[in-house]
């Protein structure tokens, strides 16, 4: 599917329709330090190996791409939640 790289939609911000900037949006990088993956660490240690079945094969084909939409006037960011699709292309 083909996304334009600019969008005409409603910023909270600015309340009306403006200009958006559209990027895909990426996952940042998960914290080792974080409480969750401590505890899920500690969880892991020694026997008894997994808390929870590992995951063996997906069910799914396709995930939900999510669009970043970045106003051009005042410059907030917000998310918006894509339909599944293999592949998703930003166009100019």
């Amino acid at each position: 599917m083909k996304v334009p790289k600019e969008i005409n939609t409603y910023c909270k911000k600015c309340n009306k329709y403006t200009v958006h900037s559209v990027s895909l949006y990426k996952k940042g990088k998960e914290r080792s330090t974080a409480l969750g993956a401590r505890r899920h660490a500690e969880d892991k240690k020694g026997y008894g190996g997994q808390k929870f079945p590992e995951l063996k094969r997906t069910a799914k084909t396709t995930k939900k791409q999510t669009l970043k939409l970045k106003c051009k006037e005042c410059g907030r960011q917000s998310m918006r939640e894509g339909i599944r699709l293999r592949k998703l292309e930003i166009v100019a």
